[in-house]
């Protein structure tokens, strides 16, 4: 296919090192390199130079020779005389015969030819083997006469002369950029001015409202995001506004310090709390439970708010209320973690006949992510490392908590079969040593209870690092009632390409125990 032949004498420009040519409908750029030993050799600021590298891309229309004629800024084709300046601007052989031109037809100059012009001399100034030499006056002439009639240009023009003066070497801080960037900053839109975001740290937290307050901690609690800044921040809000704060407001602010199992600096945090349970401990019993439920979790019981949620009188108010069974099962955890962490308390406890399994089965937040959980892969893993008849999964132990995998073990390190042996742990515990043995009704030996923990990812905060609140507290209780655990971090269990290698990372941590099975471990 033949190539289209050009204008009766005209010359195609050969291409340079500083300019790529461009056919018609193609947009003109500069070659990398050329661009590049700009950029590196401008005496300019960094500003300048992203302001630079920011110019929208030149377009067609105003750069290159068309066999359809060229567009004015108005969109109609030029006359005759305007077509045939820019042939003659871009056939020019020297920089003085740019110069001359443009100053002798200023009837026929129009703004496009500008870039033209501008894009000819680095045609010149880049042609091999032998440039034409440039007289400094020529160059000073042609940028004062951009200079005069730049007031003149649209946006794009402006934009383009820009972009070719500085890729021809103007200096940045030249007449002639100077003048073009002025123009350009007059042809800007005025920016509006940016809008306030409601940041925390704009404002104090006494400043806020509790409304404001109860949607970040909401915010922190559910999306996991322990950042001790804004909790810290939360934490100084309820000390400062204790006076105007409810218990139901409360029970919302305190949530996310027990989920997060992030104690605040805050020195007046903890008092503060107790005086407000002991305000209104008795107008809204399950926001006291509430929050006595997130300190539970930090290890923080207040023994007055103890005394009073274990009084008759309250356990007789919750009976009949919508909400019994609830507070009933937080209670039974709150006696549970005094059995276990409050050696020292004196007071009332919860009667065994109110006591209610605390967890019955596995938690919310693993069976709605039970198609991501590790759990069934693990328990194949144990099914052919050991046999079904060696542990148990998803058993709930007293006083309610669920285990992932449990297995019975003899004094020896044998994994005995779970149906022989009673899986259970005595709770309350006994007054043994530790609590983590008991006997064996056949054989006598000492049995131990060990529990497979999986540690999942969405069992930790969202850093990965802090195991939340419930976990932590249910993992720290099964400790004290005397079960062996055995954590199964998600970064380990992610890590296995396969069940063989699951079958080899589970029979490394169960011999790191001194555990034993199969024909060798009876």
């Amino acid at each position: 296919m033949r190539r289209p032949r050009g204008e009766p004498g005209s010359r195609a420009p050969r291409p340079t090192e500083g300019a790529t040519s461009a056919g018609p409908g193609e947009p003109w750029s500069p070659s990398p390199s050329s661009m590049l030993r700009v950029l590196l050799s401008a005496q300019a600021s960094s500003a300048r130079l992203s302001g630079l590298l920011l110019l929208p891309p030149v377009q067609p229309c105003c750069l290159g020779p068309s066999k359809w004629g060229d567009w004015t800024s108005g969109g109609g084709l030029h006359a005759g005389p305007v077509q045939g300046l820019q042939r003659l601007l871009e056939q020019a052989r020297s920089p003085g015969e740019l110069l001359r031109w443009l100053s002798q037809n200023p009837t026929k100059v129009r703004a496009h030819h500008y870039p033209v012009a501008l894009r000819r001399l680095g045609q010149l100034m880049g042609s091999r083997p032998q440039p034409p030499p440039v007289e400094q006056v020529t160059l000073q002439d042609l940028s004062q006469l951009i200079i005069r009639n730049c007031p003149s240009f649209d946006i794009h023009t402006i934009h383009v002369c820009l972009h070719l003066a500085v890729l021809l070497g103007f200096p940045s801080d030249g007449p002639l950029v100077c003048a073009l960037e002025q123009e350009r900053r007059f042809r800007l839109p005025p920016k509006p001015p940016p809008p306030v975001q409601p940041v925390l740290h704009e404002a104090r937290p006494e400043e806020l409202t509790p409304h404001v307050m109860v949607l970040l901690a909401q915010h922190l609690a559910r999306h996991r995001l322990r950042e001790p800044q804004l909790l810290e921040a939360i934490a100084h809000f309820l000390v400062v506004q204790e006076a105007q704060l409810n218990s139901k407001v409360v029970q919302k602010l305190v949530l996310p310090f027990g989920r997060l199992n992030y104690l605040p600096l805050e020195q007046q945090f903890m008092p503060c709390l107790e005086r407000i349970l002991a305000r209104e401990a008795g107008v809204t019993p399950l926001a006291t439970v509430n929050i006595l439920m997130s300190l539970c979790q930090l290890r923080c019981l207040p023994f007055r708010a103890l005394h009073f949620v274990f009084s008759p009188g309250f356990i007789n108010h919750i009976s009949g209320t919508p909400h019994a069974l609830i507070v009933r099962r937080y209670l039974s955890l709150l006696d549970t973690a005094v059995e276990l962490e409050l050696p020292g308390y004196q007071g009332p406890r919860l009667p065994r006949r109110q006591q209610v399994p605390i967890f019955p089965q596995p938690l919310i937040t693993d069976r709605a992510r039970c198609k991501y959980s590790h759990k069934d892969i693990v328990a194949e893993g144990l099914r052919q490392l050991l046999g079904e008849e060696k542990y148990r999964q998803d058993l709930t132990v007293p006083p309610g908590y669920c285990t992932d995998f449990l297995l019975c073990v003899s004094s020896n390190g044998a994994v005995l079969p779970v149906r022989t042996q009673d899986p259970f742990l005595p709770y309350p515990p006994r007054s043994c040593p530790q609590g983590q043995e008991a006997l064996n009704p056949t054989t006598r030996d000492p049995t131990q209870r060990v529990v497979l923990m999986l540690r999942e990812r969405w069992h930790f905060c969202r850093d990965g690092r802090v195991l939340l609140g419930s976990r932590a507290l249910r993992e720290r209780h099964l400790g004290l009632m005397g079960y062996q655990l055995l954590p199964l971090p998600f970064e380990e269990l992610e890590s296995q390409r396969g069940l063989p290698q699951l079958k080899s990372y589970l029979r490394q941590k169960l011999q790191a125990l001194g555990l034993r099975w199969g024909p060798e471990g009876g």
